[in-house]
């Protein structure tokens, strides 16, 4: 799932190289927290938030084995 996220982000971004995604696990949710420079934040929440929301969307629907939730969080 952590390739999904870097696979999505990095196609967002001007600096793919720049892109960092940690899981970390908080109880029963696994939550990706995606590192992009400055300049690039914007490109991966879109306006309103719209990418952004589309992604935890998408990672949210794709069905995992363990049986936890998944979402992104973006922090800068």
């Amino acid at each position: 799932m952590k390739e999904l996220v870097e696979y999505i982000v990095q196609g967002l971004v001007d600096e793919p190289d720049e892109v960092q995604v940690t899981p970390v696990e908080q109880g029963n949710c696994v939550v990706y927290q995606v590192e992009v420079i400055e300049s690039d934040l914007g490109q991966v929440i879109g306006r309103r938030g719209r990418i952004a929301n589309a992604m935890r969307t998408l990672i949210g629907s794709v069905r995992s084995d363990d049986g936890k939730r998944h979402t992104i969080d973006i922090v800068s």
